[in-house]
């Protein structure tokens, strides 16, 4: 992916709002055939002999999730003609929304021309885009905000290629030898890894996670990640991502509707190892560390029984009332160990984590809870930038109170009412007083449908590129 100012390939992209007058110039034929409507696409013989696409941005002002859709549209107009070079003209999404939008025009078009069952570095290879109707005032910083943008795409496409892989090819330990083989691939010096395999982890009394992940034959670890690129600064945000490889239910076993996305439900530390490698591949200038706990929740002699009280990392206890609310289990860990040994001044956690919120929110919609107005109001903008939705849910002491436990500090579930808000209060429990933000991504993680045209059948990558702008937020 590269800039250019004149065409170079044969095949020439262009976006035209809707009515726009250099349609009508062309023929009343073609005028009746294409009028900008949004997603239209007319393809035609130009003067010079080259074959020209235009697609149609529509009336309004365009939004970064429809930037983003315009992009990837483009890029399988192409591969649906089986184009592999081709000149895309981005100055109409300059004039709309600035040469900063490139970036999100950089994901649409690495996006648009990712398939499921390729490496997406392969995907990546076989097409690639001449952007073109830059300034030449703008060239350097175009320049810039491309190469940001795919990395934050290349970010999102290892997130999908990890959640789409089966589970049986992703134990615990594959998962976190294939994210420590990813970063190191960078060679960044601001980067550090430590690997914690399931004999230091019970020695550490990380014991919900154990509890979780040792009920499997593919026993679980723990994947710290640091990325220190100010050394002088104390500041230093936590990322937390649930790491199921394999999500059974345990004791509580999943209905068999369910048990086709059991090996999905490590989404959110595929989107924390997406956004640190992005952050580390763009050389961006906050400390952050990630905390991935990993395991399997499976069926056997050992595996955790509903009313079982067990101790955590934090000192707490914890009362299990179901053995399929695991997750929240292995977060609670991993959270406490941030705040504790990571020394983390914020943290995020990030899970597919309820099925609440999916009923409440649909497939396009994430939630989130948050503790901290100030935190809150630096994710709006992140997720502003990124394009992807998130809403924000309440919550009151009574919340609170429903996961009070009579013989143990703490229970994992709450009442009949309110999953979602109980799940990510149940983790605040082991922030210890740390500015807190949760996202439940259990609907975005995954689509059967798609929903937006950069989107494929199954993994959707979702949180990374929010991450990623709320770190650089930060």
């Amino acid at each position: 992916m590269n800039t250019q100012k004149q065409w170079k390939n044969k095949f020439q992209i262009s976006f035209v709002a809707e009515d726009h007058q250099k349609i009508h110039e062309l023929s009343a034929g073609l005028q009746r055939l294409f009028c900008g409507k949004y997603l239209q696409h007319l393809i035609f013989e130009n003067e010079e002999a080259n074959m020209s696409v235009y697609i149609g941005i529509g009336k309004e002002p365009l939004t970064t999730n429809q930037i983003i859709e315009l992009a990837a549209f483009a890029s399988q107009v192409m591969k649906k003609h089986h184009i592999k070079h081709y000149d895309l003209d981005v100055s109409t999404f300059i004039d709309e929304a600035g040469v900063d939008c490139l970036e999100q025009v950089a994901q649409g078009v690495c996006l648009g021309t990712f398939e499921k069952y390729k490496s997406y570095e392969e995907s990546l290879r076989t097409f690639t885009a001449c952007f073109c109707g830059i300034p030449d005032l703008q060239q350097r910083k175009a320049k810039a905000h491309i190469a940001k943008g795919q990395a934050i795409a290349e970010g999102i496409l290892f997130a999908r290629e990890l959640v789409n892989c089966p589970s049986n090819q992703l134990t615990p330990m594959e998962f976190a030898g294939r994210l420590m083989k990813k970063l190191n691939s960078l060679h960044c010096k601001e980067l550090s890894i430590q690997l914690i395999d399931a004999d230091k982890l019970k020695k550490m009394g990380m014991n919900a996670l154990y509890s979780v992940g040792n009920s499997s034959a593919n026993l679980p670890c723990f994947l710290e990640i640091e990325y220190t690129p100010k050394p002088e600064s104390k500041n230093r945000i936590g990322l937390v991502g649930k790491g199921v490889t394999v999500d059974t239910g345990g004791y509580c076993l999943k209905p068999s509707a369910s048990m086709a996305g059991i090996k999905g439900d490590m989404a959110g530390a595929a989107a924390v190892a997406g956004a640190i490698y992005a952050l580390a591949k763009n050389g961006q200038k906050k400390n952050v560390s990630a905390f991935l706990p990993m395991c399997e929740n499976r069926i056997s002699s050992g595996s955790l029984l509903p009313g079982d009280v067990i101790s955590s990392y934090s000192g707490k206890t914890i009362e299990v009332m179901n053995t399929d609310a695991e997750g929240r289990l292995i977060l609670a860990d991993a959270v406490a160990y941030a705040v504790r040994k990571g020394e983390v001044t914020s943290v995020l956690d990030i899970a597919t984590l309820t099925g609440a919120v999916v009923n409440m929110l649909g497939f396009s919609i994430a939630g989130v809870l948050c503790d901290q107005e100030q935190l809150f109001q630096q994710f709006s903008k992140a997720a502003n930038r990124s394009g992807e939705q998130y809403h924000r849910l309440p919550f009151k002491k009574e919340h609170e109170e429903m996961i009070k436990s009579e013989v143990a500090d703490v229970k994992n579930v709450g009442d009949s009412c309110c999953g979602t808000i109980t799940a990510g209060l149940f983790i605040r429990e082991f922030a210890e007083q740390t500015p807190w933000i949760h996202l439940d991504i259990a609907g975005t993680a995954w689509v059967d449908k798609p929903i937006w045209n950069y989107q494929k059948t199954g993994a959707t990558g979702a949180g990374v590129s929010t991450i990623y702008y709320f770190c650089e937020e930060e």
